[in-house]
């Protein structure tokens, strides 16, 4: 099974910053792996084959924290 993995770079200030990200993550059907580095303000996500850069992205966005940049990485 192929798949992707996208990093964005998130403003996120405290645990429960990165605790908010990763819920909304974590309802996202497709996502199989979620890495938060707090110190970094890091989100490395891994999906499925059918969950676009984007998709990712907006769910981010969804819980409220600004994403500064994004890349995808594989």
């Amino acid at each position: 099974m192929s798949s992707h993995e996208y990093q964005f770079n998130v403003a996120m200030s405290c645990s429960g910053c990165s605790g908010a990200v990763n819920r909304v993550l974590s309802k996202l059907e497709g996502v199989n792996d979620i890495k938060i580095t707090l110190e970094d303000q890091k989100v490395v996500v891994k999906t499925n084959d059918n969950l676009s850069y984007d998709a990712v992205l907006n769910q981010i966005k969804k819980s409220g924290k600004q994403v500064r940049s994004g890349e995808v990485i594989a």
